[in-house]
């Protein structure tokens, strides 16, 4: 995230729920690191309330929801305030369900960073309430998407990308070197090769272009940042299980949103969006 996108803000959807803080101290976290300002977005449905006995009007309950969004959004830049005191932080309450208002904020970020409860992908499709996966298919910037805290114990710590050979993955690479440079941990990219249901002629053929694709895909960052220790391998398997699997441990697991494994059209690739699903550990996605 360098370039144009160099000043532009971290976008952190805040949770009212206190106990659920750990995409805002990510986020805080990473604001820091980069040296970028925080902005932390609420969005709530002024009009969206629905039934009662006694209904309150539309004004006594927009007074309400606004009371109670600006309290959360308070204590929220007190909790960044208090983690790392260094960071410029900003707070935004916007009409709008909470998806759509991180969308609009996306267009003039450098990243958005969102919490996950490891809903069920038929949950995570049909609940109003999660907003990780469209955010995810949508923004036009990378998305940090945060289920558990990073995994520090691991030494030395390190963070997983995933690699396949396309502009989506390159950019995963570009961003996931960047993260790993600024934490001083190590990076392992992974090329995952599944092989077809029919098999192939050639497997050893097909392992050794994979290899090409890897180095290829990696070569030149290491000058860019040398001070990253890297770990390059293609492994055999199914890639939303390999990926995950390969960081249960780390710190991040950084991958494309949508590689050669997707289909035309889909606005989140298969892998993305399984390992959103399925990984133990903050997940950047990173769009081209």
């Amino acid at each position: 995230m360098s370039g144009a996108d160099g000043h532009r803000p971290i976008v952190v959807g805040v949770d009212p729920d206190p106990s659920k803080r750990l995409a805002l101290a990510w986020a805080a976290d990473e604001a820091d690191r980069r040296a970028l300002p925080l902005r932390l977005v609420r969005g709530v449905l002024f009009g969206g309330y629905r039934s009662g006995e006694a209904r309150p009007s539309w004004e006594q309950w927009s007074r309400t929801l606004q009371s109670v969004g600006e309290r959360v959004l308070k204590e929220a830049v007190a909790f960044v305030e208090s983690r790392r005191p260094a960071v410029e932080v900003s707070a935004s309450l916007a009409d709008g369900e909470p998806a759509w208002v991180l969308r609009e904020e996306a267009r003039d970020a450098s990243m958005v960073v969102v919490g996950s409860w490891h809903l069920s992908i038929r949950r995570e499709l049909f609940s109003s309430a999660s907003v990780a996966l469209p955010i995810t298919a949508h923004a036009p910037c990378p998305v940090a998407v945060v289920p558990e805290p990073e995994h520090i114990t691991q030494q030395p710590a390190y963070l997983v990308v995933g690699v396949d050979g396309s502009p989506h993955s390159a950019a995963a690479v570009d961003l996931a070197f960047e993260e790993a440079a600024l934490r001083g941990a190590a990076l392992r990219a992974l090329y995952v090769w599944h092989p077809p249901l029919l098999g192939v002629l050639d497997e050893d053929a097909a392992m050794g272009e994979c290899r090409r694709v890897l180095s290829e895909t990696v070569a030149g960052r290491t000058a860019t940042h040398p001070g990253v220790e890297l770990h390059h391998e293609v492994v055999r398997g199914h890639p939303v299980r390999v990926l995950t699997e390969a960081s249960e441990h780390a710190l991040g697991l950084v991958v494309g949103t949508r590689g050669h494994g997707g289909f035309t059209g889909m606005l989140l690739g298969s892998v993305s969006q399984g390992a959103l699903h399925h990984a133990r550990c903050p997940v950047i996605t990173v769009p081209v």
